[in-house]
């Protein structure tokens, strides 16, 4: 692996910006966010997931009330 310069990296970012800002609008998105946001898969991780949202939730709902 060649060593790692500052002018490496800066030819290197260079590129990738270049490359990004000729990809501009090139792919439009297939699906809005806001059509996805909440939908889950009802599987065992998933629940377990929300269980300790919901536990850590309750805990710190419990330790703000206790003060």
């Amino acid at each position: 692996m060649p060593e790692v310069t500052l002018e490496a990296l800066a030819a290197r970012m260079e590129a990738v910006e270049q490359k990004l800002a000729s990809m501009s609008g090139v792919v439009p998105p297939t699906r809005d966010w806001r059509s996805v946001v909440g939908i889950s898969q009802d599987n065992d991780f998933t629940r377990a997931v929300l269980a300790e949202i919901e536990a850590n939730s309750e805990a710190e709902r419990l330790a703000a009330t206790d003060q």
